[in-house]
């Protein structure tokens, strides 16, 4: 499709080098379904960012990171211009977003025989749940559970292992992966509905003039209502996935 045109001002913000560095968190498989031997991230999240690239009539350079979280954390170093994460008022100290292009939901696999059976059940005292740190829904719980107590582990594997070991009272997590981890525990249940869904958006360093915030949100805007998000969340199988509501400001 035909994206805006951005003016020069846009241009100069996000890609003050004259290439757009795109980083990329590598840890949610539904955005990067996979990654090249030469290290080229492949899926929804680098072929916005190629898109963004493309409308800005730059070349792109990819700065992959493990987590969320180092992706949030090397925004304030200068290392990268526009950054495709999980919006949140955590990351929001230092990293302006968009309206979010895509979300997925988030919830709780419990094991067999748990007597909890809504969000409500989950957030009582003596409850444990297990989160990966730092990702956007970790960090959603953190702000609103006021019972429950968190288990933090460093990757989505881990959060699983530990859930089992410690034999915790939930696993929280997206929707797409719960189920996934459900059919190695036999009994267990993934919760319907969600806790909260992740905003998946792109950010830029909060330091930038304005004009690139403003050509990024026309940008993700003209995205959604075009089908380019759809299309390449079909393209991906990336199911699990949803194309977020148009943005009402």
């Amino acid at each position: 499709m035909s994206f805006p045109t951005p003016n020069t001002a846009a241009v100069t913000a996000l890609a003050p080098t004259g290439t757009l560095r795109a980083a990329i968190n590598l840890s949610n498989f539904l955005l990067v379904s996979s990654v090249t031997d030469d290290g080229t991230p492949i899926g929804v999240s680098p072929d916005m960012a190629g898109a963004l690239a493309s409308a800005l009539g730059v070349p792109i350079e990819f700065q992959t990171y493990p987590n969320p979280g180092d992706v949030a954390d090397a925004a304030q170093t200068g290392a990268w211009d526009v950054g495709n994460i999980g919006a949140d008022p955590a990351r929001a100290e230092f990293i302006e977003f968009t309206d979010a292009y895509a979300e997925i939901e988030s919830t709780y696999l419990v094991p067999a025989g748990s007597p909890i059976t809504s969000f409500v059940d989950a957030d009582q005292p003596g409850i444990r749940i297990s989160v990966k740190e730092r990702a956007a829904y970790a960090l959603w719980l953190e702000r609103n559970l006021e019972h429950a107590t968190l288990i933090e582990s460093e990757s989505l594997d881990s959060s699983f292992d530990v859930f089992i070991k410690q034999r915790l009272e939930a696993l929280a997590g997206l929707r797409p992966r719960l189920v996934a981890d459900a059919e190695r525990l036999p009994g267990s249940r993934v919760l319907p509905g969600k806790f909260s869904a992740v905003q998946q958006a792109i950010g830029t360093p909060n330091d930038r003039d304005g004009a690139g915030i403003a050509y990024l949100r026309q940008f993700v805007e003209a995205a959604k209502a075009s089908g380019v998000v759809a299309d390449l969340i079909e393209t991906h199988g990336a199911t699990g996935l949803s194309v977020a509501p148009l943005a009402t400001d």
